[in-house]
């Protein structure tokens, strides 16, 4: 499915322009979590690439490949059968809205590393998703105890405007790098820039440098 250039480039402007559409602000003084540039909202706006993917979860599969010991496709229940965990986190996105104190539950990629065993020759993950949309990390940004594989907020299942089944949550970088609808993740020995990379937007991608554009 190709991305809506339109709902593309007009993204692009808003994040420049430091506006975002469906946001409901916080009165009142802003907390001192938020990183240079952020605001504070009391929902969660919805962003996509103009497509939202159906994903039936008896056709659901998880792939993990490229460089690691132990390959491995799951299905839905196999995801279900991975130890679930919960993390605390703050999210921030790079139009400039920030939700604190989120709680997701979901597999902790750690959890993934210790399943895949990637190889020394592993040093970049690559992110994929049903709707085509892609993303990058260093390894070493995912091997952290908060970034997981999530497929609760707040207790509820995530809605598929917001990436359900499964989406990514790394909270320490902006959330254009967790990776909603995820289908495949991809060790591989170098770099290879996602969706917004290429279109300029930062590689690093650290809310509390206001790393936004490359």
């Amino acid at each position: 499915m190709e991305p809506n250039e339109k709902i593309v480039n007009a993204k692009q402007k808003m994040a420049q322009h430091r506006r975002e559409f469906s946001c409901r602000e916080v009165d009142g003084p802003q907390d001192e979590r938020l990183p240079e540039g952020q605001h504070l909202v009391n929902n969660f706006p919805v962003l996509d690439l103009g497509y939202k993917p159906t994903i039936d979860i008896a056709e659901w599969t998880l792939t993990i490949d490229g460089f690691v010991a132990n390959p491995v496709t799951w299905t839905w229940e196999d995801f279900q059968a991975q130890p679930m965990s919960q993390v605390h986190a703050d999210f921030h996105c790079v139009t400039t809205w920030s939700m604190l104190d989120n709680d997701w539950m979901g597999v902790k990629f750690q959890h993934l590393l210790e399943v895949v065993r990637p190889l020394s020759s592993a040093k970049f993950v690559l992110f994929e998703s049903y709707d085509d949309y892609t993303t990058n990390l260093p390894l070493e940004v995912c091997d952290d105890d908060d970034v997981l594989l999530t497929t609760h907020w707040k207790d509820r299942p995530l809605t598929k405007d917001h990436g359900g089944p499964m989406r990514m949550i790394v909270p320490k970088r902006y959330a254009w790098k967790g990776a909603k609808w995820v289908k495949k993740i991809s060790f591989l020995d170098r770099d290879q820039k996602g969706f917004w990379e290429v279109r300029g937007y930062s590689n690093t991608a650290l809310p509390w440098k206001n790393d936004r554009y490359a």
